[in-house]
């Protein structure tokens, strides 16, 4: 119920621009959380992650439970086609991944630049939040959108592509050294 109060007071995450501050950090919106939500709901929140655990054990909120399967099946489909690019197998027969997504993965991994890789993929995960936006803007589930969609713009703000082509020349260049000392 007081779910009604907190989104009623948090600040608008639409229309901003990259380049726009984030009108509040993930740490007050949890604050704020805390002050307002009832336990199972906050404890919900605080297991929200942009990186979803390999299992699929139901977190009881139908919302984040649509959002988990779709990152993971995502990050599925990234490490099947990243595994076919190098002529490795991937490990993971369980997992059904749509068409779909493996055609996301394909044109996120065949990108050369890194960066415009996640700037793509980011536009695929903030489309997917945006389908399951719910019409009630004070629902439970408009909370754990408002988180969601909070921490992409957070990551998305993390982004420098000095730093980032660095990195990835970096990894690149030990995973094939590897591949060398393996043959």
């Amino acid at each position: 119920m007081n779910q009604y109060y907190l989104m009623s007071q948090l600040p608008s995450l639409d229309g901003l621009t990259d380049a726009s501050p984030l009108p509040i950090t993930e740490n007050r919106f949890l604050e704020l959380c805390e002050q307002l939500l009832p336990k199972k709901m906050l404890v919900a929140l605080k297991g929200i992650n942009l990186v979803p655990q390999k299992s699929t054990t139901p977190t009881g909120y139908r919302f984040i439970d649509k959002w988990n399967d779709y990152e993971r099946d995502l990050r599925l489909a990234l490490g099947k086609v990243r595994a076919e690019k190098l002529g490795k197998t991937f490990e993971d027969n369980d997992s059904f991944i749509s068409t779909e997504l493996i055609q996301i993965a394909r044109f996120a991994v065949e990108n050369e630049n890194p960066l415009e890789a996640e700037v793509f993929l980011n536009g695929y995960r903030a489309r997917f939040l945006e389908d399951l936006r719910p019409t009630d803007p004070f629902c439970e589930d408009a909370v754990f959108y408002y988180a969601l969609k909070l921490k992409i713009m957070a990551r998305i703000k993390l982004f420098d592509s000095e730093k980032g082509v660095l990195a990835y020349q970096d990894i690149y260049n030990s995973i094939m050294s590897k591949d060398k000392q393996e043959a």
